[in-house]
């Protein structure tokens, strides 16, 4: 792309961030021509994001150039060696203060600005720097340096309003970068530039851990996605998880019955359950949750097609050594591929980052079933990015739109109550159907229960039935017609002289 063709008139266009998830958020991308406040504090991934952008328009034959005003260019070479990224077709314009040849301390300016004692005036460089380059795209790092060295705030707010109208008038998309705090008190930055970007930098108080995120404050003549999306620097740069506000639809599900490949089970819950429902499985811990969850996955695998589990609790090595265990083995569809299984660290990712691994997992890897095991786990490791109800809302609603068949496992607290809740996390309305699991205590002996409390499609046997996991598998009784008060957890038997 040359700079007439966008000042001609050309910026309905778009161009790419560079950043993995970022242009979504932009609505497709930067508008070229444009300039962009990029503000954050020390650490907060400026520079990264800069040169990434930067990096990005190498191979289309953008030409970069990237002034430096603070960090010296010997210093940002060997930092951004870490990322195995080289300065290959960037120019680097380095207009960083020189150091001093002895240790004493520079002198400072009582009668003089800085600007008029300084040896080459930084403005007259900067304008220098693009005219000999020609550059399309360009990083001013930072224009804070540039605000310590003005005279006074009118010179420098008028100083960056024709340095902007210079660089979008020649056509050049350009990337400021500038403080935090000094944008709090001085906004002619901002109000002079076409877009402000702000990366933030913090750690959980909760969760110990730290925290990054990207929000667009301003987008002059575009629409963007507006809210914090947070985002992670690794080892090959800067990848953004928007966070998106899913779409409800009238997609009708029930294309299909997904078995469980128990009798019985089927038959309390008039025959399966229907495609593109959400299923949640509740009760307290040894349930047998997990277990009744893969047993429906694996027959998915078989029958209708690829399925996922995504754990927040155990390794794939105990569910599979727990599946042998039951004579009920998922090796074959794991094998091929039918069955996948993804271990989550609730530690190591954000709610639009997990969100992102749905996404990919249902749109890119096919997988018609999912199951999140547990909505406890999930719960720990969204609770500090807003309420936890709010994300699983989001997470449903993508899913069902996809007509994607979902199982949401939850773990209540209390082994046997006279209070029966469905969840202790007020998100049982988001559940088509509602599978109960329970213990009870009759005759001396803990026994499970299984009950269907609620579907929104089809019939079901509104029934109470032993559930027993052994090694020959899981086995359904028929239904419990002697007994009363199983909720409870204390059964009475109604026959007589029992």
């Amino acid at each position: 792309m040359n700079r007439s063709s966008i000042k001609a008139g050309a910026n309905t266009s778009r161009i790419s961030t560079g950043i993995k998830g970022c242009d979504e958020i932009f609505a497709g991308g930067l508008i070229p021509g444009r300039s962009y406040l990029i503000s954050g504090a020390a650490g907060a991934g400026k520079t990264i994001f800069s040169l990434q952008w930067l990096r990005a328009g190498v191979p289309e034959g953008q030409k970069a150039i990237y002034i430096t005003l603070s960090e010296p260019a010997a210093q940002l070479e060997r930092n951004i060696e870490g990322f195995g990224w080289s300065m290959h077709g960037i120019t680097l314009v380095d207009l960083s203060p020189a150091p001093e040849p002895s240790p004493a301390p520079a002198p400072e300016y009582h009668v003089f600005p800085p600007s008029e004692v300084e040896r080459t005036p930084a403005w007259e460089a900067i304008y220098r720097a693009i005219d000999e380059h020609r550059p399309d795209r360009v990083v001013l790092d930072a224009l804070t340096q540039l605000r310590y060295l003005a005279t006074d705030e009118y010179q420098f707010r008028k100083n960056v309003l024709n340095l902007v109208n210079y660089l979008n008038g020649q056509g050049i998309t350009s990337f400021l970068a500038f403080e935090p705090h000094e944008l709090e008190h001085d906004v002619s930055a901002a109000l002079a530039v076409d877009g402000v970007i702000r990366l933030r930098s913090g750690v959980s108080a909760q969760l110990a851990i730290g925290i990054r995120s990207l929000q667009i404050e301003k987008f002059r003549g575009s629409d963007f996605m507006s809210g914090f999306h947070p985002l992670r620097i690794r080892s090959d740069g800067i990848s953004v998880f928007a966070h998106r506000v899913e779409h409800t639809s009238t997609s009708a599900p029930g294309n299909y019955m997904v078995s469980s490949g128990i009798a019985r089970l089927d038959e309390l819950l008039g025959g399966g359950l229907e495609s593109g429902t959400t299923t949640l499985l509740t009760g307290p811990t040894g349930t047998g949750k997990s277990t009744l969850g893969t047993q429906y996955l694996a027959t998915h695998a078989r029958e209708c097609g690829p399925a996922i589990l995504f754990t927040f609790e155990e390794p794939e090595s105990f569910i599979t050594r727990r599946s042998r265990g039951i004579g009920a083995p998922i090796d074959d569809v794991l094998a091929s591929g039918a069955l996948k299984i993804v271990r989550i660290n609730p530690l190591e990712q954000y709610p639009d980052e997990f969100l992102a691994n749905v996404r990919e997992a249902v749109e890119v890897g096919g997988n018609r079933m999912v199951m999140i095991d547990s909505l406890r786990g999930y719960q720990f490791a969204m609770e500090e990015f807003g309420k936890t109800q709010a994300h699983i809302h989001n997470l449903v609603t993508y899913l069902q739109r996809l007509e994607v068949t979902t199982l949401l496992v939850n773990e209540v607290e209390h082994i046997t109550s006279t209070s029966l809740k469905a969840t202790d996390l007020g998100v049982s309305h988001l559940a088509d159907n509602i599978i109960l699991l329970r213990y009870a205590e009759h005759a001396g002996r803990v026994t499970k229960i299984i009950g269907c409390l609620k579907k929104r499609i089809g019939n079901f046997q509104p029934e109470l039935r032993n559930i027993e996991v052994g090694t020959n598998g899981i086995h359904i009784s028929e239904k419990l017609q002697h007994l009363r008060g199983i909720l409870t957890g204390t059964p009475v038997s109604t026959r007589e002289g029992e």
